[in-house]
């Protein structure tokens, strides 16, 4: 556990007074385009708790979205990132290679589902690796048409933002796009036209038809899903909806991939989302929670489809750094450790009983949903399914000023997003969900 004294603390307003002086240097600095959810500039961070310059501690709801699953200075993970760093920052693993590297890539062939022969490949960032999914999608099946979901995120470079479905923030004013790109419905329970326990069947069907009309199975390269949407509100689909689509892949010799960005390593309570349906990707994209805060992703896949890409073909100059790939083995020796995916199943069971109260009180909480530590409420206008995104605007703000750090997201601006990490105490987590309710009461 961390060092950081795990007890909320509130010493000003917040942000600070110091924290105020640092935002006017940083808008003096730092492109306009980069925003901040709440501007209390950290100073240290670990277990469930963020410092700021003023002195406050703040719970932490957002684990940098999704990133310190094992906390923000994990001892496994500051150890081996250490010793590297003491050893040789870099050296390009596509000049001369180093073990690091290659001892990732095992793990990940280990832990990601099936036991089908597999490789990887190292990058930077979740668009970069989503990119390269594509890239070797397209070398393995000689087809260009890439297929994406309502509702889905996938990054922000220009390839990525044409498979993201949310127009503001990620895309307005930057295009034009990649082409061959086509988006299809997902299952979106809750707000299914003809009820959630339809949506399963009935959007499968449909994304298969227009697959099938619009593009022409045999001109599609790659499925592409998050299999539980993260920025798009935290969707799960509909049971039954993963399955189709994996199967349809499959019988048409198109490549499925994971996008497990957001939502993998331990953080719905499995190694991986799509493992609670029994999905087994061709391919699947990983980074946020793989290293313990340090840059690093990785497409792992099919043997045969990993290699498709000629000599050359993939890489990056950092890609696979190793002193991010000595943070990933300490992660995932933290996960293993602590099994911090039953940490990730207890998180859900409290919070899903303090938040089923809460809809129980205010009729503006329209669905609970996620799994792990990875949940989410939708809010609506009262007796109404329309969004209202000045609710969750306000209580997030209410959170934030007692020192609760909450995160939004939804399509519609909607959603309250809950992304613990896996190593928060239980006092801090029901002290987190205390202050929700009160910021309800407020609201």
């Amino acid at each position: 556990m961390s060092a950081l004294p795990q007890e909320r603390r509130v010493v000003t307003a917040i942000p600070g007074p110091k924290s105020q002086e640092l935002q006017v240097r940083r808008n003096a600095a730092v492109a306009a385009g980069v925003g901040s959810v709440l501007p209390a500039f950290t100073t240290r961070a670990g277990g469930g708790i963020i410092e700021d310059v003023d002195g406050n501690r703040l719970i932490d709801f957002g684990s940098g979205i999704a990133v310190t699953s094992v906390g923000a200075s994990a001892e496994a993970v500051v150890r081996r990132a250490s010793a590297q760093l003491a050893d040789f920052t870099h050296s390009c693993f596509m000049v001369t290679p180093y073990e690091g590297y290659v001892e990732v890539c095992e793990q990940l062939a280990e832990l990601t589902p099936g036991d089908h022969a597999k490789k990887s490949a190292l990058f930077n960032s979740g668009a970069e690796a989503v990119e390269n999914a594509v890239k070797i999608a397209r070398a393995y099946t000689k087809r260009q048409a890439v297929v994406v979901f309502d509702h889905g995120y996938h990054g922000r470079t220009n390839l990525t933002m044409a498979l993201t479905a949310k127009n503001m923030p990620y895309k307005n004013g930057f295009g034009p796009f990649a082409p061959e790109v086509y988006r299809v419905p997902v299952a979106y329970a809750y707000r299914w036209p003809t009820g959630p326990e339809n949506a399963g069947a009935e959007a499968s069907a449909q994304a298969i038809d227009m697959i099938k009309k619009q593009i022409g199975a045999d001109n599609v390269a790659a499925i592409i899903i998050e299999p539980v949407l993260g920025e798009g509100g935290f969707i799960e689909p509909a049971k039954g909806f993963l399955p189709a689509v994996a199967q349809f892949a499959k019988d048409n010799g198109i490549v499925f991939v994971a996008d497990e960005i957001q939502s993998g390593f331990c953080r719905t309570g499995q190694w991986f989302a799509c493992e609670d349906e029994g999905i087994v990707p061709d391919l699947i994209t990983t980074a946020k929670g793989i290293a313990g805060g340090l840059p690093l992703s990785a497409v792992t896949g099919r043997a045969e489809m990993m290699d498709a890409a000629h000599s050359g073909g993939l890489g990056g100059t950092y890609g696979g750094n190793p002193v991010a790939c000595a943070a990933a083995l300490g992660a995932i020796e933290t996960m293993r450790e602590l099994d911090l995916n039953a940490k990730a199943k207890r998180i859900e069971e409290v919070m899903k009983t303090r938040l089923a109260a809460v809809q129980e009180k205010y009729d503006i909480v329209g669905d609970i949903r996620g799994r792990g530590a990875m949940i989410a409420i939708e809010l609506v206008k009262s007796g109404t399914k329309d969004p209202n995104p000045e609710a969750t605007a306000a209580l997030a703000k209410a959170c934030h000023s007692v020192g609760l750090l909450v995160l939004t997201c939804g399509t519609y601006g909607n959603v309250l997003r809950f992304l613990p990490p896996l190593v928060i105490g239980e006092d801090l987590l029901n002290e987190g969900l205390d202050l929700l309710e009160q910021a309800f009461a407020g609201v």
